[in-house]
């Protein structure tokens, strides 16, 4: 058996208990050791286990902590590290939240799952000044619509079908808060600073905010806007989002304008 061979044998049975156990496990003497394989099994997966509960502090708080730890460690199961910076272990955590079928009656917990993802993300991404409304100043009024805001690095948008947001916040303290309004929310993540913050952006902002994260141009994201949502006010939109520090540049930049 080659070296990789061997490496994705042994990780294979790290995770899958019904595998057995790895060539070359053996004591001293030479005899298979299964009692001390299954401890280090055992602390792969409570290391694991204990990362996610970490990272998903309110998605754990959502479903209690014996449910949480039988999610995880079915997630574990079939989804090994892709990094070894462990702080982004679950990426794709929300996503087989929303296929685990003793979760689907917790409609929402998905969604604030991938707002935690988001946090994390926020918080680690690279640290930059935001876009100031000021910066726009100098665009000739007929070329706006073809400028480009650039997403800043800690932004993520999250898009519900439920009040994930109001939850996620309603969750912050010791004592919890009823959601009032049982609504869709597009929820925006950011660390402009020093601290993530997350913002519930006006529902008739949603569209016009989604667009100008994935790249398109201010007429284009505008028209969509409009569309979806007649009562969309495009300038109060913008300079909400620069101020909420979502951007930080534009394209094209000041030396290519007329």
């Amino acid at each position: 058996m080659s070296f990789i061979e061997s490496q994705n044998s042994f990780a294979a049975a790290l995770l899958h208990p019904d595998r057995p156990l790895p060539e070359g496990i053996t004591t001293a003497r030479g005899a298979a050791d299964l009692s001390r394989f299954a401890v280090y099994r055992n602390n792969v997966y409570v290391g694991l286990t204990t990362a996610l509960g970490e990272r998903f502090p309110v998605t754990k708080r959502l479903v209690g902590s014996d449910f949480f730890a039988g999610m995880a460690r079915a997630y574990a199961a079939d989804h090994k590290p892709a990094s070894p910076l462990i702080m982004y272990y679950g990426d794709d955590f929300p996503d087989f939240i929303a296929e685990f079928p003793p979760a689907a009656s917790v409609v929402y917990l998905a969604d604030v799952a991938r707002i935690e993802v988001a946090w994390t993300r926020a918080y680690h991404a690279a640290d930059f000044l935001p876009l100031i409304a000021a910066a726009l100043g100098g665009i000739a009024p007929e070329r706006l619509a073809d400028v480009v805001l650039v997403p800043h690095p800690s932004a993520r948008l999250v898009r519900s079908d439920f009040p994930a947001g109001a939850i996620w916040s309603a969750h912050q303290g010791e004592t919890l808060a009823p959601v009032a309004d049982w609504h869709a929310e597009t929820v925006l993540i950011v660390r402009p600073a020093l601290h993530v913050e997350v913002h519930i952006i006006p529902p008739r902002d949603a569209a016009f905010a989604a667009l100008l994260l994935e790249g398109a141009t201010l007429g284009e994201a505008a028209e969509a806007a409009f569309t979806a949502n007649p009562a969309f006010q495009f300038g109060s939109a913008l300079i909400g989002l620069i101020g909420l520090g979502a951007f930080s540049a534009f394209e094209p930049n000041e030396g290519n304008l007329p």
